[in-house]
């Protein structure tokens, strides 16, 4: 293929990636959006692989082939619920590619290059391992916690920001010598530089809470982005620039999006304070006192049968259980009855942004029902019913209420206005932030325990019973 070709064939892509991310911004047209991406994706490795540029094919082959087998049989025998964690591991492979990229272009130099161009493409070589490795140790360390290998609390190391600012400068220290030496003897100062950027990967992401992973699945994302464009000014190749900042800037902007709905400081997360800025004494908030008041089945069932106006607030728990496609099926049900049924979903509900979003899609609850935090709240107070299906941090009132809570200033589901709630958990126990939960102790509360899937599918069995003997 003439590089004219290849040219047209990067800027096709290019086109088909910017109308994937158009269509990802909207549950009706996500579908088409992903088809989209596949597509581009298709031709950029297509039109790379044609290119003048590439013609040890069978080494090529023997790395393609195996990673497209294994990545296939993953992501098809993958649960919902690890996505979270496979995105983050995904992460990791694009920040580890970065750095062997720039650490090969390194090693060898291009030929041409003098003077202002050749410090660019060092500077290139050397931002783009910093970024490379930062993503890919933190994003171990995502995967680590959304698995619970790790623990979900932040690391509070004394001077913690103290110990990222001697690492940012010691990068800048060993970037000097790096540009001084130049080839080969420089390799030194960027290993050096890689090993000092992976610790300060592993420490960003292991200062933020568990609840907030959403948030930094989302900049790893961003970091990720960035990683890619900066291998392809390595590289010089237009297509990677384009595409890495596509995902550098798209990921950045929903992190922004996800940091203001939770009331927290944007450039706090990328300095790896998020979230650990919580109680002054580290503790989890108040001390609660009362008793829970346990539920059945048959009184769930009851209320939803002489409610008028219901929402469901989903999260992790019922991504767990499996049970959107029951809770689809109790929705259509109680909507054929006159009963109006929606959805609230707060901005990082489950372990991934839009993760209730995709499970309900999956499961064809209408698009329309399916209504953001700051859509729904002001209609808790006028609602018959709350279901609350394994969500915790997300509803938890001393976010607003307890100044001393680890989640004090974040925006939550205010379900504890509606008349009655109910809130399908297994226990008492609290959620990935670790913080307690008041409203399963207020008196319009009722705990139905138990798994939740085996809860939904029993009370579709008895709404389903109820209707066939009214009509």
């Amino acid at each position: 293929m003439t590089n004219s070709l290849t040219t047209i064939a990067y800027i096709g892509a290019s086109a088909l990636f910017i109308l994937s991310l158009g269509g990802l911004s909207n549950q009706e047209t996500a579908k088409r959006g992903n088809i989209f991406g596949i597509l581009g994706m298709l031709l950029a490795l297509a039109a790379t692989a044609l290119s003048s540029d590439v013609t040890a094919y069978g080494t090529l082959l023997a790395v393609v082939v195996p990673g497209a087998l294994i990545g296939a049989i993953l992501a098809a025998r993958v649960a919902m619920t690890s996505m979270p964690e496979l995105v983050a591991i995904l992460h990791s492979f694009v920040g580890l590619a970065a750095v062997l990229v720039g650490v090969a272009n390194f090693l060898q130099p291009e030929s041409d290059l003098t003077g202002g161009e050749a410090l660019i493409h060092q500077l290139e070589i050397y931002i783009g391992v910093f970024i490379g490795a930062v993503t890919f140790t933190g994003s171990v360390v995502a995967f680590g916690k959304l698995r619970a290998i790790l623990s979900s609390k932040p690391l509070m190391l004394p001077l913690r920001h103290g110990l990222n600012i001697g690492m940012l400068v010691a990068t800048v220290v060993l970037g000097w010598q790096f540009i001084q030496l130049g080839t080969p003897d420089g390799l030194f100062p960027l290993l050096g530089m890689a090993a000092i950027a992976s610790v300060l990967g592993i420490h960003l992401v292991a200062s933020i809470g568990g609840a907030d992973m959403p948030v930094v699945i989302s900049m790893l994302n961003s970091y990720s982005g960035w990683a890619a464009a900066a291998a392809g000014f390595m590289l010089s190749n237009d297509l990677l620039i384009i595409t890495g900042a596509l995902v550098g800037s798209s990921g950045a902007i929903l992190s922004y999006i996800m940091c203001r709905a939770m009331n927290r400081s944007f450039i706090s997360v990328i300095l790896g304070g998020f979230g650990s800025e919580g109680s002054p004494a580290g503790g989890s908030g108040a001390l609660i006192e009362g008793e829970a008041t346990p539920t059945t089945v048959e009184g769930v069932t009851d209320l939803l049968q002489e409610a008028r106006s219901v929402i469901i607030v989903p999260g992790y728990g019922m991504a767990v259980a499996q049970a959107q496609h029951s809770v689809a099926k109790i929705t259509k049900l109680l909507r054929d009855r006159g009963v109006n049924v929606r959805f609230g979903i707060h901005p990082v509900a489950g372990r991934l942004p839009g993760h209730m979003n995709v499970l309900l899609a999956e499961a064809n609850v209408p698009y329309d029902i399916v209504l953001e935090m700051d859509e729904i709240n002001e209609d808790f107070p006028a609602t018959d019913v709350v279901l609350v299906i394994g969500a915790n941090d997300t509803v938890n009132p001393s976010a607003l209420d307890d100044p001393t809570s680890a989640i004090a200033g974040m925006p939550v589901l205010e379900v504890w206005k509606a008349e009655n709630v109910v809130v399908m958990k297994r226990s008492l126990a609290s959620g990935y932030a670790g913080v307690e939960n008041p409203l399963f102790f207020k008196e319009n509360t009722q705990m139905l325990f138990g798994d939740a899937g085996q809860n939904v599918d029993a009370i579709l069995g008895q709404l389903q019973a109820k209707s066939l003997v009214a009509a």
